[in-house]
């Protein structure tokens, strides 16, 4: 796959404070804008490299994009070879774009369902240590990139095939859901696609969504660091969107709260890996968890 991992995401913001708030005083996240950032954009650290996360002021607030690593130049030349060969157009950046992401070069371009995407290559890091605020120990990153994200589709069979066939993502289970208990309610499609050894670094659902992004992953290292942050979102009254529980699919061990920027952001420990994705059954499953994971939560007031 020339598409190694999820390297970063950016944020669009009405409220940058209380992204900071949220960034470091409930999900562990160091702030390095001073480093690296301006009057008008925030950039968060949670590993050796300079940032994962970064928040640019905004008239709207939602997921601005999505950032793919890729190994050096000749895995970027082969994305921009995909998408070539499938006629979808892309953007080489500019000299100032590339040295605000802190990369060697990049490109940028829209999936079929309007969401916005660059990859990249070359980070540029000190490797200072990473430092939390919260005393969080590390999250789980590396070569399994910073998380995954799970995108809207509505042109659901379209956005699919483009990860899939142009950009080489792999199919690592399915679901088929109704929100309602009405049969005549269309069944929506959910996927899970992989890059890397992390079960998922990508999922699309077939509906849309105003903020862009269905939810945004991170892992720390063991499920008390789950716990803690959870009594973080409590103390700072921060929504809660789904209940503690574990996957069915990738066995992460998680919960969901609302980000200022509207999407989810979940929080787990001990996720699913796979080595050898040759010997892995692709499946079908029925429900989101063995256990918890109450979305009901969400909805709420």
């Amino acid at each position: 796959m020339t598409i190694q991992s999820l390297g970063y995401i950016g944020v669009n913001s009405t409220q940058l404070d209380q992204w900071r708030d949220f960034a470091c005083d409930v999900m562990g996240l160091q702030d390095v804008s001073s480093d690296l950032g301006d009057a008008h954009t925030q950039f968060y650290k949670m590993d050796y490299h300079p940032y994962r996360l970064f928040v640019q002021h905004s008239a709207h607030d939602g997921l601005a994009v999505c950032g793919w690593e890729t190994n050096n130049q000749q895995g970027l030349d082969e994305v921009a070879a995909a998408l070539t060969e499938a006629d979808v157009a892309f953007e080489w950046a500019d000299q100032l774009l590339i040295s605000k992401r802190r990369v060697q070069n990049l490109l940028s371009f829209t999936d079929p369902a309007g969401n916005q995407h660059e990859a990249y290559w070359g980070v540029v890091s000190d490797f200072k240590a990473f430092n939390s605020p919260q005393g969080v120990p590390g999250f789980v990153t590396a070569d399994q990139g910073l998380g995954h994200v799970v995108l809207p589709a509505p042109n659901f069979s379209e956005t699919a095939q483009f990860f899939t066939e142009i950009l080489g993502f792999g199919l690592s289970d399915l679901m088929k859901l109704r929100f309602t208990p009405d049969p005549e309610e269309p069944i929506k499609r959910l996927w899970f696609m992989h890059c890397n050894r992390r079960h998922h670094s990508l999922g699309l659902l077939e509906i849309p969504h105003p903020a862009g992004c269905i939810h945004v992953m991170t892992e720390v290292n063991a499920i008390d660091e789950v716990g803690r942050c959870n009594d973080r979102r409590i103390a700072a009254d921060i929504k809660l969107s789904g209940t503690l529980g574990r996957h069915a699919n990738d066995h992460m061990v998680s919960f969901y709260m609302q980000s200022p920027a509207g999407f989810d952001i979940e929080y787990g420990a001990e996720g699913r890996t796979v080595d050898d994705w040759s010997r892995y059954e692709v499946f079908e499953s029925t429900v989101p968890s063995f256990w918890g994971h109450d979305f009901s939560v969400g909805q709420q007031d």
